[in-house]
């Protein structure tokens, strides 16, 4: 089990170093034809790329950390290194998310004359495009490995190029004697780089506070409750290491049994845990009833 899990983080930094690569390459061309075009749509999605390949690059930092084994310090593993990865990224995506938001503020107060060229439009439909194909790319190895992180990393992908459709659209809109509309849509790009930035930061702390699938922890305990053996459930709780669940659980066993016989059923548990849930460890404690 532990192999297999460490191999799915090795799997996992080819989705990572893709995207660094496809967003180093969007990012430079979106800034250039952003500032040639004078488009502050684009601008504002490029400064986005820059931020993606910049937490791309600490995911990816992170997914090679967890694949530490277990030391001295680190008795439990290093798998945490990738959430803190994630919460880094965060942070990042929220300044950069806020300078956008500056600019195109400025920009709609000042007024804008000008509309941008229409290449700008044309450059943000082939980046989405490209982001796309990398989206399908990360979905299909996210589900191939059974990653969290590479299927977040996904979702961003997909996002972004949602953000490169509606700054194009933007764009071809000021194109109809509204040149108001290009930095109005930077302010909304400005705001959803932010509103990504919350959501990794509002999950990533909740798996670093030991917070858990409330749904998740019910399902575990209809399966122990239903592996013969178990008569009652007195207490279970998980919480994650990384992507890994960890289950601790008191289960109840007839006070009748010895003890190779309750070990038996705490074996059970274990299994059913692992096997039908995907559960890393799984600690179960035996008390008579």
């Amino acid at each position: 089990m532990n192999e297999e899990k460490y191999l799915s983080l090795k799997k996992g930094e080819q989705g990572a170093i893709l995207s660094i690569f496809a967003y180093l390459c969007l990012s430079i061309i979106k800034l250039a034809v952003g500032y040639v075009a004078n488009s502050n749509a684009l601008k504002a999605d490029g400064l986005n790329n820059t931020t993606d390949i910049i937490s791309s690059i600490v995911v990816l930092i992170g997914l090679k950390l967890s694949q530490k084994p277990a030391d001295m310090d680190h008795p439990y593993g290093h798998w945490k290194a990738e959430t803190v990865a994630s919460m880094v990224a965060s942070f990042i995506m929220m300044v950069v998310g806020i300078e956008v938001l500056i600019e195109a503020f400025t920009t709609v107060l000042n007024g804008k004359e000008e509309s941008p060229d229409p290449i700008a439009a044309v450059t943000g439909l082939v980046s989405a495009a490209a982001m796309f194909l990398v989206y399908r790319y990360n979905l299909n190895l996210a589900k191939k490995i059974d990653s969290q992180a590479v299927m977040a990393a996904a979702k961003d992908n997909l996002s972004d190029a949602m953000v490169s459709v509606g700054a194009a659209l933007g764009i071809i809109g000021a194109q109809f004697h509204l040149p108001w509309l290009d930095p109005v849509t930077a302010v909304i790009v400005g705001i959803l780089i932010c509103y990504t930035a919350w959501k990794i930061f509002r999950d990533t702390s909740h798996n670093l506070t030991d917070g858990f699938d409330v749904k998740q922890i019910s399902a575990f305990k209809e399966t122990v409750q239903g592996i013969i053996g178990v008569k009652g459930i007195k207490d279970i709780k998980a919480r994650s290491y990384g992507n890994n669940a960890v289950v601790d659980v008191v289960i109840l066993v007839n006070s009748n049994l010895n003890i190779r016989e309750a070990h038996d059923v705490a074996t059970k548990v274990e299994t059913a845990l692992m096997n039908k849930h995907n559960v890393y460890d799984v600690n179960v404690h035996v008390e008579p009833n």
